[in-house]
């Protein structure tokens, strides 16, 4: 084995689960209702939509976004108690915090199957109170 052989990286290198992570933290807006979702299994989750400012644009950088386009609405699920109780006291408009990780949800509709892509929050507070009643 060459020197270069044993310097290489593999991919069952424990280093690289160090280096791989799947960590979100989201700061943004409610933009509607949370709602409560039966599944046919008979498990319940709360959805909702958090409006997040984008960074702005490096200068000279394509951006590869529609022009204008300052903000995106992520869906967001919880599947914890504690977590939908909390979230289903929200108000659109609340500034809240998220964290938890992104997700791929494979599920059955209309005879297919889809997929969707949403953050699944494990923790998740409100930072400030909607003015609007």
């Amino acid at each position: 084995m060459t020197t270069a052989q044993k310097n290489k990286p593999s991919d069952t290198d424990s280093g690289d689960l160090e280096v791989a992570t799947n960590d979100v933290r989201l700061v943004g807006r409610l933009t509607g209702e949370p709602a409560v979702v039966e599944l046919p299994s008979g498990d319940a989750l709360v959805t909702f939509r958090i409006s997040v400012p984008r960074a702005a644009p490096r200068r000279g950088a394509a951006s590869g976004t529609a022009k204008g386009q300052r903000v995106d609405s992520v869906p967001c699920t919880a599947w914890s108690p504690r977590v939908r109780r909390s979230i289903l006291g929200w108000r659109p408009g609340d500034l809240v915090e998220v964290s938890g990780a992104v997700r791929c949800r494979f599920y059955q509709a209309g005879g297919a199957t889809r997929s969707r892509v949403e953050v699944e929050a494990t923790s998740a507070k409100i930072i400030r109170r909607s003015s609007a009643a």
